[in-house]
């Protein structure tokens, strides 16, 4: 399937999702979000599908928001734009498979915030997180800085934010922002190799573990722990627990199936 701002692939159960808007920093305009959504819905409903993978280009992951359509925009559209975006963010961070946003340059306002939506992070030397909004006029719009509030203190939210403070490479991976960190020309491939290890793993478990960290992430840590609970004893009617647990105690090389 073919689309104007997007290259959607699948290979060996991994779907990537490249933004291909390269005369623009891949900006994100509503054009590029209905295509996202629209192969996000093909996602959701095949099983066949282990692990997403969202990428750009060398030069940027994704520049924010195309200013070219917001500069004029009325507080309606903005709405009904930001509601697009926020839509397209919850599903990547709802999904049940794992995502893995591979950071190559800019991933600036709307950018950072479609990465931050995923369950990891890689990047490199040149990556470069950013939230400008500030400077524009405006702020995030699409739960980037709730979403950075479950991951650094409220000061560092504010700082980033408000002073528009420009996060590279080595300071995201400090910070906890970048799962893995290597050199720029191995992002993908490095997404590609993580995305392989989570592929060893059976589905059934790796939904579940994303399910229960999500709910005591953006819920309560009461209600993710009753999560995990419930989680836990339905993976025993599973056929991967009990070939797990089987292997294990065989010594022998495990054969999932994924159900």
């Amino acid at each position: 399937m073919e689309f104007e701002n997007i290259i959607y692939t699948i290979k060996d159960n991994i779907a990537t999702i490249r933004i291909n808007r390269p005369k623009v920093y891949n900006a994100l305009n509503s054009a590029l979000t209905k295509e996202f959504l629209e192969v996000l819905r093909l996602i959701v409903v095949d099983e066949s599908i282990r692990v997403l993978i969202i990428t750009g280009n060398e030069k940027a992951f994704a520049a924010g928001a195309d200013i070219s359509e917001m500069a004029k925009a009325t507080p309606n559209f903005a709405r009904n734009f930001c509601s697009e975006a926020v839509n397209l963010n919850n599903i990547l961070e709802s999904i049940s498979i794992p995502t893995i946003a591979a950071v190559n340059g800019l991933a600036w306002g709307g950018g950072f915030e479609m990465a931050l939506a995923c369950d990891f992070r890689i990047g490199g030397p040149h990556t470069s997180f950013k939230l400008p909004e500030v400077s524009l006029g405006i702020i995030p719009g699409a739960n980037g800085t709730q979403r950075l509030l479950t991951m650094l203190s409220s000061t560092k939210v504010k700082e980033i934010t408000m002073l528009c403070s420009e996060i590279k490479g080595p300071e995201a991976y400090e910070l906890g922002l970048i799962n893995r960190y290597v050199e720029d020309s191995m992002i993908y491939y490095e997404a590609i190799k993580m995305a392989d290890e989570l592929k060893r793993h059976p589905s059934c478990a790796l939904k579940a573990a994303k399910t229960a960290i999500s709910v005591g992430t953006f819920k309560t840590i009461e209600e993710g722990k009753a999560v995990e609970i419930n989680e836990f004893a339905l993976l025993f009617d599973t056929y991967d627990q009990k070939e797990g647990m089987t292997a294990f105690i065989e010594k022998r090389k495990v054969k999932f199936k994924n159900r």
